[in-house]
């Protein structure tokens, strides 16, 4: 058995991975392969409709004036697109690690940008608090959680402009009162879907540029008309997305995820915290649930410690490149039993060496 702590393309449940797999070959009994269908069929018209529903359905955002659009592009081209749908006079942005602050760099193209706080004094290992949020801006930008560095916000400061939250990787994780937000997005390949698409969840109300001031695939009123199919979209992306979040509605959605979730993190911090041979990177009070950040204090027990880790069919948990160390991806999909056997791992090393 495989234990996948990737990052990202993340894990996906077994029975997703096997649907779309029997779709590559036959798509909905019409003896076609889904990768080859029209995007303009009924039957994928069908999945995009249902996935977008869903995505509102999942964070309680239905009928309440937000369209729930798949897109490509990733995160990085919201980083652009974000400010230039949004951007009348200044921006605000909280900087808390290298997604933040490509976004940042993003906005500064387009305008004044105000940088509230950041934590790259101590290598991101914190989420700041206590800063001031400017006045007579058009939107405040949050990352909530930080796949490389392994912090995640507990909570999001309110303000009179709209909300913008990059939750790529943690969205659908836990409960938030999501209607805060006035706009998120999220690469799929994070904890929703394979890389290839993007969801991005707006107010409409928010959207206030005149119809022809931007390029249309970089304006969300395009493709909101277009209901995400402005341009072909990601077909298979969209469908594996789909099927994620029908397999997580049906658990019962984010009410049920969360608990397993926590406790995936408790025993997974629980192990760092106890040991003597490893320690976490993050700040304990601002660490991520879906990222689990740490280090080896004894590097001569580093090749050691990698071969019990592929002897336990343990996968992905090299650290990001930019910060090295290791990093466990916790994402729905992760069952409690490979946590519990990457602990075991890491108590056989302290144990006997």
């Amino acid at each position: 058995m495989k234990h996948n702590f990737s990052a990202g393309p993340c894990i996906l449940p077994r029975e997703v991975i096997e649907r779309a797999a029997s779709a590559v070959l036959d798509f909905n009994e019409s003896g076609l392969s889904l990768i080859e269908i029209s995007h303009r069929s009924k039957d994928f018209v069908a999945v995009m409709d249902k996935a977008q529903s869903l995505a509102l359905k999942l964070l309680g955002l239905e009928n309440k004036g937000y369209k729930a659009l798949f897109l490509q592009g990733g995160a990085s081209l919201q980083f652009a697109m974000v400010p230039m749908n949004l951007f009348q006079r200044s921006a605000a942005y909280l900087d808390t690690g290298t997604w933040s602050t490509k976004a940042i760099e993003e906005a500064k193209r387009m305008g004044t940008t105000h940088v509230m706080a950041t934590s790259a004094d101590q290598g991101y290992r914190y989420i700041p608090e206590g800063f001031d949020l400017p006045q007579g801006i058009d939107y405040v930008h949050y990352t909530s959680n930080n796949t490389i560095y392994g912090t995640q916000m507990a909570r999001f400061p309110k303000t009179d402009a709209p909300l913008v939250c990059d939750m790529s990787s943690d969205i659908f994780s836990r409960q938030l009162d999501f209607e805060q937000f006035d706009l998120i997005y999220a690469g799929a390949q994070k904890n929703m879907g394979p890389a290839g698409a993007t969801l991005v969840v707006v107010k409409e109300s928010i959207l206030k540029k005149e119809k022809g001031s931007l390029p249309a695939m970089l304006d969300y009123q395009a493709h909101i008309k277009g209901e995400s199919m402005y341009n072909t979209p990601s077909v298979f992306a969209v469908y594996v997305s789909m099927l994620t979040l029908d397999w997580l509605d049906r658990q019962g959605g984010i009410a049920q995820i969360e608990p397993k979730n926590r406790e995936k993190g408790r025993v997974m911090y629980e192990a760092i915290d106890k040991s003597e041979l490893f320690e976490g990177y993050a700040h304990a009070k601002d660490r991520s649930l879906m990222n689990a950040t740490f280090n080896l204090n004894r590097p001569e027990l580093t090749d050691r410690f990698n071969e019990l880790l592929r002897e336990a069919g343990i996968e992905g948990l090299a650290g990001h490149r930019s910060v090295g160390g290791y990093r466990a991806s916790m994402y729905n999909a992760l069952p409690l039993s490979s946590v519990q056997a990457l602990t075991e791992v890491m108590g056989y090393l302290e144990q006997k060496g």
